[in-house]
């Protein structure tokens, strides 16, 4: 499980620390792709494999699930842990978020999430100033 937000420093070759509570999860690799609202997902091999068999199998007749399927399967990139717990982030991937040197990784359950410090900062004060009315639209859904 991941949880936890933690801040590190990509260096001038794109390679970031992974946080010491993460790094047993991933000693087989991870998968790292485009996440959603700017940031990148990273995920255990098991996890991924979950993720990715939902996708195949959406309805390849609609334009929505190719799309989203586009975004995340072929963004994807394997990733090892190096001896110094640290992943490659590829440049394509670095683009895509905007990361450039510092970024924020956040653990929610199943996956890490990659993001520029700035832009997390944007994202979390929006997000609080609106935690009512998700927790209504939340309640909606049954949490």
């Amino acid at each position: 499980m991941f949880i936890g937000e933690y801040e590190h420093n990509l260096d001038t070759k794109g390679r970031m620390a992974i946080p010491v509570k993460f790094r047993e999860k991933l000693n087989n690799g991870a998968i790292i792709t485009r996440g959603l609202d700017s940031c990148l997902f990273v995920f255990d091999p098991r996890a991924w494999e979950t993720l990715a068999q939902k996708l195949v199998n959406l309805p390849l007749a609609q334009a929505n699930s190719r799309a989203f399927a586009r975004l995340m399967l072929a963004g994807a990139m394997e990733v090892n842990v190096d001896s110094q717990g640290r992943i490659l982030v590829p440049d394509y991937l670095r683009r895509y978020a905007g990361l450039d040197k510092e970024v924020v990784v956040a653990g929610l359950y199943n996956r890490i999430e990659l993001w520029d410090a700035s832009k997390w900062q944007n994202y979390k004060a929006e997000t609080e100033a609106s935690s009512n009315n998700i927790a209504e639209k939340m309640s909606e859904l049954g949490i």
